[in-house]
C-alpha cells in the first residue's frame, strides 16, 4: 500500500493506492462510513452506468460486511453528465437523502463522475464532504486529486465550477483490468505530462517502460500512478487556487487540446487524454518555433507520445478548419484574462513554464502550417 499526502493548510488529505483495494474497501473508508452506519442510512454513491454495472457488486459485498447498503444515483457515460441538467438532478437528490454538511458523498468512476459529484457537493448545503474512488487512468493520475469540480456549459468545458478538495482519494490499479484500452491510452497522456512538464527522469523512465504501464503491468503501472500523484500533490500544494502560476503548469497541452475538443463536439471523436497528447506535441513544436526548445526534444515528445499508441498531430482528426477557428476556440478559456491567454511552453525535456507573451495571431498561423503539414 501506497499513502500519498495532499499538503494543504487544514484540509490535507491522503490518496491510497493499493492493488485489490475495492474487495475491502469497508475498512479503507471506515471513518467517512461511520455516520451512516450510527444513523442507519444507506450510502450515497454516484457513477455511470458502466462503473456502476461493472463494480456494483463488489462495493456491496464490501459494504454488507459493515452492515451497510449503498443508494445509487447513476448517470449516462460521458460529458453530457456535466450539465446544468444533471447537476439540479444530483443536488436534489442528496438534498432528499438528507445528507448533511458532515457526511461524505463517494464518487465512483472517472473525471466525469469526481467532477459532476465534487461539484454538487460544493454547493449542496454549503459544502458537504466527498470521497473519490477514480476508475479510469486519467481520473487516477489527475482528475481526482486537487479538488478542480465543474460542469460545461454551451460556452465551453469546466466554466462553471469550484474548488473543492475530496476528503480522501482511494486508487485500486486493478480497476483499470476492465478499462477498454483507448481509454487507458487516453489516460497515459496524462502520465507523460507529468515527466514532460517537470520530471525528465521519469520522462527517461516512460520511454523505457511506457508500454508496460500501458499494457497494466502492475509493477510498472502502480510507480507510474505513484510518481505521477506525488507530482501533481507537490503542485497542488504550493498553489492550490491556481493564483502564483505554478499550478498552472498542469495545464501543459490542455490550452491546443481543449480548441481540439471544442472542435470536434466534445465528442467520443476525441477523448481529453488524446486531445491532450495532440495539445502537448503542439505545445513542444511551437516552443521550437519560438526558439526556446530544440528540435530534438520536441521529436523525443513526440515520438512517446507517438509510440504509445496515442495521437500526435491533427491528421488523424480529419480537420479541415482554419488556425483561426481554433484560436477562435481558445478565446473562450477561462484563463483568457484581458485579451490574453498564457500558454503552457517548453524550454527541454521536464522544463515546462507559463509564457504570457503569446500572440494569438502567431498561435493562428502556427496551426494552419501544422494543419497543412499533418
Amino acid at each position: 500500500m501506497d499513502v500519498i499526502s495532499v499538503a494543504l493548510a487544514g484540509r490535507s488529505y491522503d490518496v491510497t493506492i493499493e492493488r485489490g483495494l475495492l474487495n475491502s474497501f469497508d475498512a479503507h473508508a471506515r471513518p467517512f462510513l461511520e455516520p451512516y452506519s450510527s444513523s442507519n442510512r444507506k450510502v450515497p454513491f454516484v457513477a455511470d452506468t458502466n462503473t456502476h454495472k461493472i463494480f456494483e457488486q463488489a462495493i456491496a459485498k464490501s459494504l454488507s460486511s459493515a452492515g451497510l447498503e449503498a443508494d445509487w444515483f447513476v448517470v449516462e457515460p460521458g460529458e453530457g453528465a456535466k450539465s446544468w441538467a444533471i447537476l439540479e438532478k444530483l443536488t436534489d437528490w442528496l438534498l432528499n437523502l438528507g445528507v448533511t454538511r458532515s457526511d461524505h458523498v463517494f464518487a465512483l468512476g472517472g473525471g466525469v463522475v469526481g467532477d459532476l459529484t465534487g461539484f454538487a457537493c460544493a454547493i449542496a448545503k454549503r459544502g458537504c464532504g466527498f470521497v473519490q474512488i477514480p476508475t479510469t487512468l486519467l481520473a487516477q493520475v489527475d482528475s481526482s486529486v486537487g479538488g478542480k469540480t465543474a460542469i460545461n456549459t454551451k460556452a465551453g468545458k469546466n466554466l462553471i465550477g469550484a474548488f473543492h478538495q475530496p476528503a480522501a482519494v482511494f486508487i485500486d490499479p486493478m480497476v483499470l483490468d476492465t478499462l477498454p484500452d483507448r481509454e487507458m491510452r487516453a489516460g497515459y497522456a496524462e502520465v507523460i505530462k507529468y515527466g514532460l512538464l517537470g520530471d525528465a527522469a521519469f520522462f527517461a523512465w516512460l520511454e523505457a517502460n511506457g508500454t508496460d504501464v500501458v499494457a497494466r503491468e502492475p509493477t510498472a503501472l502502480t510507480h507510474a500512478i505513484g510518481t505521477s500523484i506525488r507530482a501533481k500533490a507537490r503542485i497542488v500544494a504550493e498553489d492550490e487556487r491556481e493564483t502564483t502560476g505554478v499550478r498552472a503548469l498542469l495545464n501543459l497541452g490542455h490550452t491546443f487540446g481543449h480548441a481540439l475538443e471544442a472542435e470536434t463536439g466534445f465528442s467520443d471523436r476525441l477523448l481529453h487524454g488524446e486531445a491532450v497528447a495532440i495539445g502537448m506535441a503542439l505545445a513542444g513544436h511551437y516552443s521550437v518555433r519560438r526558439g526556446q526548445m530544440s528540435g530534438a526534444d520536441a521529436a523525443r515528445a513526440a515520438k512517446l507520445i507517438a509510440e504509445s499508441g496515442l495521437p500526435a498531430d491533427m491528421g488523424s482528426l480529419g480537420i479541415t478548419c482554419s488556425g483561426e477557428k481554433l484560436v477562435d476556440h481558445m478565446r473562450h478559456d477561462k484563463k483568457m484574462e484581458s485579451g490574453t491567454l498564457p500558454f503552457l511552453l517548453l524550454k527541454g525535456i521536464g522544463q515546462a513554464y507559463l509564457a504570457r507573451d503569446v500572440k494569438m495571431d502567431d498561435i493562428a498561423a502556427f496551426l494552419d502550417q501544422e494543419l497543412r503539414s499533418s
